[in-house]
């Protein structure tokens, strides 16, 4: 994993761009927008973002802003792919995750 920097207002990831990696919020805040622009949730803190690209669907399908600054860790597509057999219950937890959230 690396860590990555976020300045407040940058985009996190962008609604509809390849999903490369799954992200660890460890400080900040930011908003998950719909299509239209609209704030639709808040994450923060042990939140994880783009489980649903990385798992289900290869593209990212929301758009997530930087309210604050922002701590994340950062966890690739190939690492994951090295790590999977021997952590399963990592990939289900995500999974599940990502379908919940999918579902919304």
């Amino acid at each position: 994993m690396r860590e990555v920097e976020v300045e407040a207002g940058a985009k996190v990831v962008t609604v509809d761009d390849y999903g490369t990696a799954i992200y660890f919020i460890e400080q900040g805040e930011a908003d998950v927008l719909t299509d239209g622009g609209d704030a639709t949730q808040n994450v923060g803190p042990a939140d994880t973002l783009g489980e649903i690209a990385l798992l289900l669907t290869g593209q990212r399908t929301a758009t997530v802003v930087a309210r604050t600054p922002m701590r994340l860790l950062s966890l690739s597509g190939q690492d994951f792919e090295r790590i999977r057999a021997r952590v399963p219950e990592l990939e289900r937890s995500l999974r599940r995750l990502g379908l919940e959230r999918a579902g919304r």
